[in-house]
């Protein structure tokens, strides 16, 4: 494996589902999905507008209605009209939007399947952390609420079935680690904030690879129901190549 890897990558991304108003398209990681201002990097929204260029040029839009962080891959929609940006809008906000995720954790869980409901908030409100953008959970937070459900174990890792219930920011991932299952690949949640700092200092090392594993958090949107013109879409993305190299399948089994 080459370690020098560059943050930035191609706009990568597969169509799943399309109509004259909205796109779900399955998004690689680390593609970062809009531009930020920060870098002048390939984003999906670049991609997007490539491919919708005639759309937009005729009056449409490309509007991201679910945003997924840089290092979480799989499915985002994308309104294509005004109208189709308002209605998902609508629908997100009254939380008829229906997401599930799979993600590989390390250490295997004695529960078949828990609950967290614990509050989260931003770590630097309530304590000292070098990570501006970290979240923990706290009574002070707000309302949080995420379903697990063990697909698998293997060995010392496990893949879970995630149902988030809201949509705070790092959900998942801290709500995993709060039980004590940390992703895969996890730089702020895993255990170590310096694993975060030094990826940004050095990018991708032999020394991250040793103590992360994998490049990226393992967290991947698996599936997406909305909806839309008096029906509910429903679209699915298998589990990443990644992501199912840390889960060798076994015999007979297709996760």
């Amino acid at each position: 494996m080459s370690y020098d890897m560059p943050i930035a990558v191609v706009p990568e991304f597969r169509v799943l589902y399309e109509d004259d108003g909205v796109l779900v398209v399955d998004k690689a990681a680390p593609l970062l999905t809009h531009p930020t201002g920060e870098k002048n990097e390939p984003t999906l929204w670049h991609g997007l507008h490539e491919l919708l260029s005639y759309e937009v040029a005729t009056g449409g839009q490309v509007s991201l209605i679910n945003r997924l962080d840089r290092e979480t891959s799989g499915i985002t929609l994308v309104a294509k009209t005004a109208e189709a940006a308002r209605e998902l809008g609508k629908a997100m906000q009254a939380r008829l939007l229906h997401k599930e995720y799979l993600a590989v954790v390390q250490g295997c869980p004695l529960w078949n399947a828990a609950c967290c409901a614990e509050p989260i908030l931003r770590m630097e409100t309530v304590a000292e952390t070098r990570i501006h953008v970290r979240q923990c959970c706290h009574p002070a937070g707000k309302d949080c609420r995420t379903e697990f459900e063990v697909l698998r174990r293997c060995g010392d890792k496990a893949l879970l079935l995630c149902r988030p219930h809201t949509g705070r920011m790092h959900q998942i991932r801290v709500h995993a680690a709060y039980m004590g299952f940390p992703l895969v690949g996890d730089k702020i949640y895993g255990g170590d904030e310096s694993c975060y700092l030094d990826f940004i200092t050095t990018g991708w090392t032999a020394d991250l690879q040793r103590r992360l594993t994998l490049p990226r958090h393992a967290l991947h949107a698996c599936r997406l129901a909305f909806p839309w013109r008096g029906q509910e879409i429903e679209v699915e993305s298998p589990l990443p190549e990644d992501m199912a190299a840390l889960m060798p399948p076994l015999a007979g089994q297709g996760i």
